[in-house]
């Protein structure tokens, strides 16, 4: 009988690929992410009476009125609201393409930790969003209460929009970090170790980054969104050991069976 050919995880056991497939894989997970998104996005469409109504009562609470300066402004801001919400109802979809792109060649049990990655990436992402959207509307309440008497809160839908995305995004992505660190970890290419080292800077990172996208002027946010991030960072550092350990005792008892077979 003639040899069978051994599957291709075999033939190319570090899942390493030529450049030009490389771009063609990157390629079809983009094509696919994006196809998630606008899946996502006939939702988010659907749905968009909902949401809107729930991202301009900040502005309503404050007696304030969104303003369209345009004929088909209300259009455009139905189409990005629709995409916002098609983002974050597809984010189980790209977060999977993303992390089968810098994986591939995945066996099948290696498939289901990918799903795991996206289950859990898909909170983060959302957990982000969640708590920006929580701070979002005490922060239009407490910039719009420096209005001067007499004066009126007219805000442009535009421009609104515009600043309720960046931070509901910044945080949801900010959020995603701690799962990065958890995947370069399983790949091999940072230790645990190495992150808790670093840990100093990581927390200055967080109430930085805080510092800079929180909308809020008040200390207590700041600290509560930091806070949050800074935990994560511990809480995935704390996941990298745990599979440090397991690796270091798989590689130990490999090294052991050969030593004994020789």
């Amino acid at each position: 009988m003639g040899a069978t050919s051994a599957p291709p995880r075999k033939a190319n056991p570090d899942g390493r690929m030529p450049l030009g497939q490389h771009l063609r894989e990157l390629r079809k997970r983009i094509m696919l992410a994006g196809a998630g998104i606008v899946v996502g996005a006939i939702g988010g469409w659907i749905l968009y009476p909902l949401l809107f109504e729930q991202i301009a009562a900040p502005v309503n609470h404050v007696g304030g009125d969104l303003n369209f300066t345009t004929v088909g402004q209300a259009f455009d801001l139905q189409i990005q609201v629709a995409l916002l919400l098609g983002v974050f109802l597809s984010c189980p979809w790209w977060i999977a393409q993303l992390w089968m792109f810098v994986t591939p060649g995945l066996t099948r049990s290696e498939r289901l930790y990918s799903m795991a990655f996206a289950g859990a990436g898909a909170l983060l992402f959302v957990g982000g969003g969640a708590l920006a959207w929580w701070v979002l509307p005490h922060a239009v309440e407490m910039l719009a209460s420096f209005t001067p008497e007499g004066g009126a809160n007219l805000f442009t839908a535009r421009e609104y929009f515009a600043f309720f995305t960046k931070v509901i995004l910044f945080f949801g992505v900010a959020f995603l970090l701690p799962e990065a660190m958890v995947g370069l970890n399983f790949l091999g290419v940072v230790r645990a170790a190495t992150f808790l080292q670093a840990w100093r800077w990581a927390v200055v990172a967080a109430f930085a980054f805080t510092a800079i996208a929180n909308p809020l002027p008040d200390v207590w946010s700041m600290i509560i969104m930091g806070g949050s991030l800074s935990a994560l960072f511990f809480l995935a550092v704390g996941v990298c050991f745990l599979h440090d350990r397991g690796a270091d005792r798989r590689k130990a008892t490999a090294t052991a069976e050969t030593a004994a077979d020789e």
